[in-house]
């Protein structure tokens, strides 16, 4: 059994990635910019917009639960506007995020991409019932005299993850692409696409906004922290693609023989290494975590280099 004497050390969390505490329920909830408001339990993140004609709620984390009405109606009794969720909006098809939608009933109208709707179908899952109004590309969806703009701009974490866009409001929500002020979570935040990730902030950045909702931990974002995260990815990739044209793999199957998978693991584990060092250097202190899940992002983004971009990859003469 492993003692907490035996437990890793990690760097200090820097301040900048704290958000504000939460209350004795569990939850804190804030206004991002007029009557649209943010909730996190400081490891999930939604966000609700009230209107004349009820709430319009943008994801159900089955961590923040029942929290989430809770929210609501102590924003609703504060301004004396209706606590009735009408809409919910999903970004994308994990339960991780929408897991609590259920909680809402059936008479809330439910929007996502075409995708999300496809992937749900898989599943079968009561406590995430399947999108009513769906879309391929675009869709503005307007509640109260308010206005939604919802996108897909081609994959990144999910096929279907979307880029929910509020211009009255200067706010864009995408989930699980960037964490404000914390490193990525394991493996380049278990992307789907890694190329469409790694392009995604810079897709982020093309709208029109102030303030970001990410998804995750205890703070709201902005264009600052998402233009560090992909400097952070491009970093990783930079010093992947120097691993892989320097670390020799001809000394590892040498060394392991007819153990093939051995070999592979010692050289990939090598590279890995090799590229994760200066990334840690130069990030620990300014990103929370910033060495927690390196070795297994930089892992994903160097097999992508190498299996999908080339680099490195040679022909037998």
């Amino acid at each position: 059994m492993t003692t907490t004497n035996e437990l890793p050390d990690f760097a200090p969390v820097p301040h900048s990635a704290h958000g504000p505490a939460v209350n004795e329920q569990g939850y804190f909830v804030g206004r991002v910019e007029k009557n649209l408001y943010w909730v996190t339990d400081g490891g999930y993140q939604a966000a609700f917009l009230t209107t004349p004609d009820g709430v319009v709620l943008f994801d159900a984390p089955p961590t923040i639960g029942h929290n989430l009405q809770r929210a609501v109606d102590e924003i609703a009794s504060a301004n004396g506007v209706s606590n009735k969720v009408t809409h919910l909006v999903y970004s994308h098809h994990h339960a991780d995020h929408i897991g609590a939608s259920s909680l809402f009933g059936k008479d809330v109208v439910r929007v996502g991409h075409a995708d999300t709707k496809r992937l749900l179908q898989r599943y079968d899952d009561p406590a995430r019932p399947l999108p009513d109004v769906t879309f391929e590309q675009d869709h503005t969806l307007r509640v109260g005299g308010e206005r939604i703009d919802l996108a897909w701009r081609g994959t990144n974490h999910t096929p279907d993850n979307i880029y929910l866009h509020l211009p009255d409001h200067d706010t864009l929500m995408l989930i699980d692409v960037v964490v404000p002020g914390w490193g990525s979570f394991a493996a380049f935040n278990v992307n789907s696409d890694v190329p469409g990730s790694m392009a995604a902030p810079g897709t982020a950045l093309s709208f029109p906004w102030k303030h970001f909702i990410g998804g995750h931990l205890g703070r709201l974002g902005t264009r600052d922290d998402v233009v560090l995260h992909g400097q952070y990815i491009e970093d990783i990739a930079e010093s992947a693609r120097a691993a892989l044209s320097t670390v020799d793999p001809m000394p590892f199957y040498a060394k392991y023989g007819d153990n093939t998978w051995a070999a592979v693991k010692a050289y990939l584990d090598t590279a890995t290494e090799y590229a994760a060092a200066p990334v840690v250097r130069k990030y620990a202190g300014v990103l929370g975590a910033a060495d927690v899940f390196i070795a297994s992002t930089t892992f994903v983004i160097l097999e992508s280099l190498r299996l999908e971009a080339g680099v490195g990859l040679q022909i037998h003469p």
